[in-house]
């Protein structure tokens, strides 16, 4: 196989579109994972002229991995890049939560990056290059009320990364990309971003006072898979404006 290729779940709306976006502009063949909007799918193919090829698929299915990642693989071979950006969010207080609050959040944000790698890396070792970039969150590091089953997803993708980076070296390089407040139909309509006294009360917290872009993100994500990051791996590397430091 004479061309590069990514895989990217989640990858045909909003930050996980940009990242799609980003790495076919890299010239990537870009195997963009969903689960269930067709519609946003065949946009992200059109949008791209074909430098994205949809794939459906559930990542909190095990079968859904398997079967899709073997078709990947006989496709398009061991991928240069893999980003693991599906993710699920079911908010309510740790009191309320139920069941299945838990089980789809932890399979979607944790076991399916997991999954994913599992079935992608072995090809990426032999090979003997690439880079695995999980997206992450801030609320994997400090907690927030109503989000016990998303922090506890993420901060265990955050350790997830960290022992992938060591297990995974020196053919493949792993670092977690954690974004911040960023401009997405998603996040204006989850903080209420639409309106000025919501979003102003936002801006104060942030010292580059502004809200992201999708490109702030596809951005650092380009310095994560290319050579001039090289030396780096195991890393998170949060792109927030200093909204958070730690």
């Amino acid at each position: 196989m004479t061309r590069r290729t990514a895989v990217v779940s989640g990858g045909t709306r909003g930050i996980g579109l940009a990242l799609s976006l980003r790495l076919a502009a890299l010239g990537h063949h870009v195997y963009a994972l969903y689960r269930d909007d067709e519609a946003a799918a065949m946009r992200a193919a059109a949008e791209s002229e074909g430098a994205i090829e949809p794939v459906r698929m559930d990542v909190a299915r095990p079968r859904d991995v398997a079967e899709g990642c073997e078709r990947i693989l006989a496709a398009g071979g061991a991928p240069h890049v893999l980003v693991n950006n599906a993710g699920v969010n079911r908010d309510r207080p740790f009191l309320d939560l139920i069941d299945e609050d838990w089980d789809q959040v932890l399979a979607t944000n944790l076991s399916g990056p997991f999954r994913l790698t599992r079935a992608l890396a072995p090809a990426m070792v032999e090979a003997g290059r690439g880079s695995i970039v999980n997206i992450g969150a801030t609320t994997g590091i400090r907690p927030r009320a109503n989000g016990a089953n998303y922090c506890a997803a993420k901060a265990g993708l955050l350790h997830l990364t960290r022992c992938l980076a060591l297990e995974l070296a020196p053919a493949v390089r792993v670092n977690s990309l954690i974004p911040g407040f960023t401009d997405t139909p998603e996040v204006v309509e989850r903080y209420g971003l639409d309106d000025p006294g919501r979003r102003a009360e936002i801006l104060r917290t942030i010292p580059s006072r502004r809200i992201g872009t999708v490109q702030d993100i596809a951005d650092a994500l380009e310095f994560l898979v290319n050579a001039k990051s090289g030396y780096v791996t195991g890393q998170q590397l949060i792109v927030d404006g200093g909204n958070f430091m730690g």
